[in-house]
């Protein structure tokens, strides 16, 4: 699975890295390039201006192709395998990318859900949440009780879409601003949106949006209306289709700002034309290239401010000069015309991460071109041990059923490990994990940015709606400078490869003019 988040278990110090591909990984990949009998479907991009000789390539190679033309596609069912290489003998094709179902056969049983608490749980007293002494990210950025939660806590008119592993829509500390009408799953039944047995995307929700209820934590923005975009499930990977239809929903709904922790497998970086990958390779990548990049500007062109993580390889993107397989079996060189997606697309808000302390977490990656912001993800070396509340990680929400699941919880529903807290108060309790990543840093800028959009956004389509554009650059004018102090870190204090133009701050967006 490519989350870019990091798991933390202080009592052992151990960490469990998210982003790195498994076993399904390998798996997936074989059956894509198996035999000439097995048959697959694809994405097949066409160039604006070139549908009709496109559908005639593509039937030409045994497609009957299926248009999509939002973003200039045709998917292509049940072809053989050698289909790519057969269709792409026009330049009116720009890629070819097999097309991964995630989940099991459709009709299957949805889980059982809860419906969410009302929206008058929130509390407007002004008295911090019970385990805010532990969130050391939002004290960092401004984001608490006398703080920008004090000014603006965000308006119920801001949509905030969340593209992860899901979220767990009936948690206490998500339920309050939990949209259930608007969210919406894109991968197959019964993966059904306001469920994660995963954890990382009711982690994220959390960082943006947890309410000021009197339970657990807050979040950055807890008065925005939290949108589950479900784009993948537990144990699976991101792929290119469900990441194009979150896109495509979120600008027709009206989602005025994504959160995107991930990227797109099976490749880490995608190379449309790089020696020593074969055709069907370069297509697929060819493919996820301009597919997430025509989604992200449609996105953005109907309103969708993007964020996205860094990574978490810790790695100069500038001067990235290696990539390993999708199987892990061979490295391969890349040159920078060879791009991880999303992050690294144009119009997308890229963030680094930083730890209490303040300076870059020791597995972030950074970048000059592509670091737009840090933000707190928090940073193994400032992890203590022994006391939760001093770890160098971020406390958000965790489903239950994923804690009992991953036996981090007993029967009782008593905490097994040290980065699991339970917070019960007035006969409810709630479930926290503490998790490090960028994939945690990029949560905090998209909760500042719905707190922009509260402030100055106009009556639009769900809502509010504000052009991206303006959001970036009051995001970017209301970020906190750092200055490079280390000789990897480049660039000045209003722009470096280390914090971009800085660290995001909730209470210069609750504050700032326009």
């Amino acid at each position: 699975m490519r989350m870019i988040g990091t798991s933390v278990a202080v009592g052992a110090l151990f960490i469990g890295v998210l982003m790195s591909g498994g076993s399904r990984d390998l798996e997936v990949r074989h059956v894509a390039h198996s035999g000439a009998a097995a048959r697959h479907d694809y994405l097949v991009f066409y160039a604006d201006g070139k549908r009709a000789t496109a559908f005639r390539a593509i039937r030409a190679a045994g497609g009957t192709p299926e248009d999509h033309p939002k973003l200039r596609y045709a998917l292509v069912r049940q072809v053989a395998t050698g289909f790519p290489e057969a269709a792409a003998t026009t330049p009116a094709i720009l890629g070819v990318t097999p097309n991964r179902a995630i989940g099991a056969a459709d009709g299957a049983p949805p889980p059982e859900v809860v419906s969410a608490a009302p929206a008058s749980a929130t509390r407007m007293d002004g008295a911090a949440e019970p385990l805010s002494g532990r969130q050391w990210d939002m004290r960092l950025i401004g984001a608490s009780a006398d703080g920008s939660y004090a000014i603006n806590r965000g308006s119920r008119k801001v949509l905030v879409g969340v593209m992860d592993t899901g979220v767990d829509g009936t948690h206490p500390d998500i339920a309050p601003n939990f949209n259930r009408k608007l969210s919406r799953s894109f991968v197959r039944a019964p993966h059904v949106a306001g469920v994660d047995i995963d954890g990382h995307g009711t982690h994220v929700a959390g960082i943006i949006g947890s309410p000021v209820n009197g339970l657990g934590v807050a979040g950055v923005a807890p008065g925005v209306s939290l949108v589950d975009l479900r784009v993948a499930v537990d144990g699976t990977a991101f792929y290119l289709k469900p990441t194009l239809d979150a896109l495509t929903y979120a600008g027709d709904v009206g989602i005025d700002v994504v959160n995107m922790s991930y990227f797109i497998d099976p490749w880490r970086f995608n190379c449309a034309s790089r020696r020593g990958d074969s055709r069907a390779d370069q297509l697929e990548q060819a493919g996820v290239l301009v597919g997430v990049q025509r989604a992200l500007d449609y996105a953005r062109g109907h309103g969708v401010t993007l964020v996205s993580a860094l990574g978490n390889d810790h790695t100069d993107l500038d001067t990235v000069k290696v990539d390993a397989d999708p199987l892990g079996t061979h490295s391969r060189k890349i040159d920078k015309r060879c791009l991880m997606m999303p992050n690294e697309a144009k119009g997308v808000i890229s963030a680094t991460a930083i730890g209490p302390a303040g300076k870059l977490s020791t597995y972030s990656n950074y970048s000059l071109r592509y670091a737009d912001v840090s933000a707190p993800g928090g940073d193994f070396p400032e992890v203590q041990p022994g006391d939760p509340a001093e770890m160098g990680a971020v406390l958000a929400a965790a489903p239950k059923k994923m804690l009992r699941l991953f036996g981090q919880i007993d029967a009782k529903g008593k905490p097994l490990t040290p980065n699991v807290v339970r917070e019960c108060e007035g006969g409810r309790c709630s479930y926290y994990q503490y998790l490090a990543g960028t994939s945690m840093a990029a949560p905090h800028v998209t909760g500042v940015a719905a707190i922009l959009i509260s402030r100055f956004g106009r009556p639009g389509k769900g809502g509010l709606t504000m052009d991206p554009a303006e959001v970036e650059r009051l995001l970017y004018a209301g970020a906190i400078p750092v200055d490079c102090t280390v000789p990897k870190c480049r660039g000045g204090k209003a722009h470096n490869n280390f914090y971009g133009r800085g660290v995001v701050n909730a209470l210069a967006a609750a504050t700032i003019e326009k």
